[in-house]
């Protein structure tokens, strides 16, 4: 099966927008053929040695709370790490594995189990929001509920159960911070809206919000969510949550069953897999045209980019009649001379190793060679 999905993604080029378990997401992807591209929108900072995260943590085991929520998974693994740098870590467990634990989502649920814990009621929809509605369907007056907040905050969580009659603990394990690569961000915004990927994944919502604004600000907002409407490019986000900012701006993206990184890597590889009976069917074979390569039968052409821009050009026309002025408004520079188009059809007909594949049509241009 590896095989075939190398094929799958071969010739793809793949943004990850995720700093937080990004080699792990690439590795991924690069196994099934594609090349990724990296540029975290939003860091993770990390509150290991937050003395205001280790105060709640004492006060916690003082008095211990009836419910806790937990958010994220990695925020309770550094959680339990915080606490373990300050041998607290035992007590913490003891405390916990005496509460009811509430989880927001299949990934905070794992690492309850990872931590030798169970949770007494998952969130499947992986939002905040109905883990609220739980908790006051059940009642919360008069409880004291704890709340490990992911990276964007509460959402509102805290501020909803304190009127209930809830007393809250707050316990912010890690928080967005700035990108890392300020510099590799903003590139890669401008690759999106040049036609430079083929697909972003997206692993969160703030990331994927802090992506869109670097792309507004970049003042090409606008066309980066025109290629993703006109499926030019691909958006695929981790779970519902993450999709939002996307879908606010009227991206679909497409979006796992389940909320882990090997379903979202399944999903691309679906889509690609899919977008293979969309391809040109030629009489040498099936051609799929990418963002930086050309694929005949799921082989590579040694496509120069200007010969890709023409091989793309007469796809889009899909047996239509592509004339030389066409053929020279997509090559590099503002030549308008006829011989210059003639020669890159040339070398195309080159690369293309079969030189029927591209036919000339005396007196009007070219075109390419489609079955019906």
């Amino acid at each position: 099966m590896s095989a075939r999905l190398g094929q799958v993604l071969a010739g793809c080029v793949v943004l990850i927008t995720a700093d937080r378990r990004s080699g792990e997401l690439a590795s991924a992807l690069t196994r099934r053929g594609a090349s990724v591209r990296h540029a975290p929108a939003l860091s993770i900072v990390a509150h290991e040695h937050d003395e205001e995260l280790l105060h709640q943590t004492r006060r916690l085991v003082q008095h211990p709370p009836d419910t806790v929520v937990i958010t994220t998974g990695i925020g309770l693994r550094g959680w339990v790490e915080a606490a373990d740098a300050a041998g607290l870590a035992d007590e913490l467990l003891s405390v916990l594995a005496g509460c009811r634990i509430v989880a927001r989502g299949p990934k905070a649920c794992g690492a309850i189990q990872a931590a030798g814990l169970k949770a007494d009621w998952v969130a499947e929809s992986e939002t905040s929001a109905e883990v609220l509605q739980t908790l006051l369907t059940d009642g919360v007056s008069g409880q004291h509920v704890a709340v490990q907040h992911h990276g964007a905050g509460a959402d509102g969580l805290d501020a909803e159960l304190a009127a209930a009659g809830a007393e809250v603990t707050s316990l912010v394990v890690y928080r967005w911070g700035p990108p890392p690569d300020p510099g590799a961000l903003a590139a890669s915004v401008l690759a999106a809206a040049g036609g430079g990927f083929d697909a972003v994944a997206f692993t969160s919502a703030p990331g994927a919000q802090a992506w869109l604004d670097c792309a507004d600000g970049a003042g090409v907002g606008e066309e980066v969510v025109r290629r993703f409407a006109a499926g030019e490019m691909v958006a695929a986000a981790v779970g519902p949550v993450t999709a939002r900012p996307l879908v606010a701006r009227g991206i679909q993206p497409l979006v796992p069953e389940r909320g882990r990184l090997g379903a979202l890597v399944r999903t691309l590889v679906g889509h690609f897999e899919e977008s293979r009976t969309s391809a040109v069917t030629t009489p040498v074979g099936s051609l799929q045209v990418r963002s930086t390569v050309a694929l005949l039968d799921g082989h590579v052409l040694p496509v120069s980019p200007s010969g890709l821009a023409v091989l793309r050009l007469l796809v889009d026309a899909r047996g239509g009649v592509v004339t030389r002025d066409q053929v020279l408004r997509v090559l590099p520079g503002d030549s308008r001379d006829p011989h210059a188009a003639e020669v890159a059809v040339a070398r195309l007909r080159e690369a293309c190793a079969d030189r029927s594949l591209v036919q000339t049509v005396v007196k009007r241009g070219y075109r390419l060679a489609v079955s019906t």
